[in-house]
């Protein structure tokens, strides 16, 4: 399942592309085909991402809301038919076009037309998204101290964190030097802090680079090359589709998916551990501390 980085990044591209302008909205599956109608002529107003949760803005506070799900994909590519029809490739639940942009979504697990107020109740069950200006970290904090539940688990449940998938709740763990197994009541005050503030630096890293960096010598890359050419980096990720990951970084974890493989740190072999109903990767030699 797509991770918050990914909302995020799609949101933007939704919004280089379309924001402020009248659009084609259109539902060429046919699952979505009623609302698309009415969208369809007016301006789309902004995008927001919360977690794993996509609302796309529109002109009469009239917003749609998107939840990609284990398969679903959201590409927004430029296209040269001008106002003429684009070919449709699979099965397309939402379409969002102009004359210079096409964005298809295909096999979210929602699409749906809702109100302001459906929105807000929908944040209202959200923790706090690391990548969002109004995260408060003392409300995930509070929920996290009288839980009796590892904080791997803690980690993965959105009412606590907001964006946070398996592989980042993996490796943020590893980073930390924290053990997984740990109940949140018995995690340090100075534990989440550092975890909380890891992901403050790597989810924008995820937004800019279209994949998830955790290994330290490839963050302190991306961090350098966003310091010295922050123009370079904003060409490089709006020329990302959302049709598949960044190339720019090799693909490398520190834990995730390196069962019964050397911890690159001490050597430990990884452990695995079904938590959540994901796969837990950690090394029980770097990771005890609480």
């Amino acid at each position: 399942m797509p991770e918050g980085h990914t909302i995020h990044a799609q949101a933007r591209r939704l919004e280089r592309a379309f924001a402020g302008r009248r659009v084609r909205v259109s539902s060429p599956q046919g699952r979505f085909a009623e609302a698309a109608a009415l969208l369809d002529g007016t301006t789309y107003v902004a995008s927001e991402a919360a977690g794993k949760h996509l609302f796309l803005h529109f002109d009469d506070d009239r917003i749609v809301h998107v939840h990609l799900g284990l398969i679903g994909a959201f590409s927004v590519l430029p296209h040269d038919h001008g106002d003429g029809d684009v070919p449709v490739r699979g099965a397309v639940r939402l379409r969002v076009r102009d004359d210079e942009h096409v964005a298809d979504l295909r096999g979210p697990n929602l699409c749906a037309l809702i109100t302001p107020e459906d929105r807000d109740a929908v944040l209202a069950r959200l923790g706090p998204d690391p990548l969002r200006d109004d995260a408060d970290p003392e409300r995930a904090w509070a929920r996290i101290r009288r839980s009796g539940k590892p904080v791997a688990e803690l980690l993965m449940d959105q009412a606590v964190v907001a964006g946070v998938g398996n592989v980042y709740r993996c490796e943020i763990l590893h980073r930390g030097r924290v053990d997984p197994l740990t109940p949140g009541k018995e995690l340090s005050r100075e534990a989440w802090e550092g975890i909380w503030a890891d992901l403050e630096l790597l989810l924008p890293l995820g937004v800019a680079f279209g994949q998830i960096l955790t290994m330290r010598d490839q963050v302190d890359d991306a961090l350098d090359w966003i310091a010295r050419s922050p123009q370079a980096v904003e060409e490089y990720t709006a020329g990302l589709t959302g049709d598949g990951l960044g190339e720019h970084f090799e693909r490398r974890f520190h834990v995730y998916k390196r069962t019964g493989e050397a911890c690159r740190e001490c050597g430990t072999p990884i452990r695995t551990q079904k938590i959540a109903g994901r796969y837990l990767y950690w090394c029980e030699h770097c990771q005890r501390g609480r």
